[in-house]
């Protein structure tokens, strides 16, 4: 075919394929693999863009409340798992069984929950803040899970996030490191695909027993402690005896503006 281009004809003889010339009978059997890309493609790959770009402007403003940069890199990564959760996929609950709940009033005070032994891909963060550090493991995060790892593919979204965090001995300040976890789906337990980021790590963590209470809003070092004296109260355990370290589930995105959350406390053996 001329290498300058195709041109489109009504008819003609059989010297059109000769002449460089293809019919329109011929273009229509075409597959549409076949065809080059046309004004719709374009179309399409510019409204991908510009969503991009939507997103990512989103994350950098809440970005900037909390004082943490979201860079241009995350642009991909944001999108693939936001268009995954629009398209009704499914994200995957850390299974767990539950051995007892206490009520009052017709609302929950606590759970206590038994999760088994599982795999989970880790990050260590050390920020000024609690926010930052957060922010800044679930980023790494969602760069593990969006394809930067050894299987190059979507590993699936699961929930909660989590965070382990530690108080200080005042058990009144949190400590500036943060571990961020993100439980691997089942179709990965077997075999996690490696992260390329050498920062995250995968990790077993021991069947546990744990004693659970849920919260809404924002996760700072305020909210926090609050919570953890809040489960403390109504579980009746003094001061002295709590676990330490604890860990923060977080249900939705650190981007989004109201959190579902929950504050775990680690059966003592």
């Amino acid at each position: 075919m001329d290498g300058r281009g195709c041109r489109l004809s009504s008819g003609g003889g059989g010297d059109s394929q000769r002449s460089g010339m293809i019919r329109l009978e011929d273009l229509e059997s075409f597959t549409e693999e076949e065809l080059p890309a046309g004004d719709g493609v374009l179309e399409e790959e510019a409204m991908e863009e510009e969503e991009q770009d939507r997103l990512l402007n989103y994350w950098q403003d809440i970005g900037r409340v909390h004082q943490v940069s979201v860079p241009q890199d995350m642009a991909e990564p944001i999108q693939q798992l936001t268009t995954n959760t629009e398209r009704g996929q499914d994200r995957e609950n850390v299974p767990f069984t539950l051995i007892t709940s206490k009520e009052k009033c017709g609302g929950v005070l606590y759970e206590k929950r038994h999760y088994e032994k599982a795999k989970w891909a880790c990050v260590t963060v050390h920020q000024d803040t609690y926010e930052q550090s957060i922010c800044l493991g679930f980023m790494k995060l969602m760069r593990y899970i969006c394809q930067q790892n050894s299987s190059g593919h979507y590993l699936g979204m699961s929930i909660p996030i989590v965070t382990v965090v530690r108080m200080d001995e005042s058990r009144s300040v949190l400590s500036r490191d943060v571990t961020v976890a993100y439980y691997l789906p089942s179709q990965h337990q077997a075999q996690p695909p490696l992260p390329l980021d050498p920062d995250i790590a995968t990790q077993e963590w021991p069947a546990a027993f744990v004693y659970s209470r849920s919260f809404s809003g924002v996760t700072n070092e305020h909210s926090i402690v609050n919570e953890l004296n809040m489960l403390a109260e109504v579980l009746g355990l003094p001061e002295a005896r709590l676990c330490n370290p604890f860990i923060v589930a977080g249900y939705t995105s650190p981007a989004a503006a109201n959190r579902n959350n929950e504050i775990w406390f680690l059966e003592r053996e």
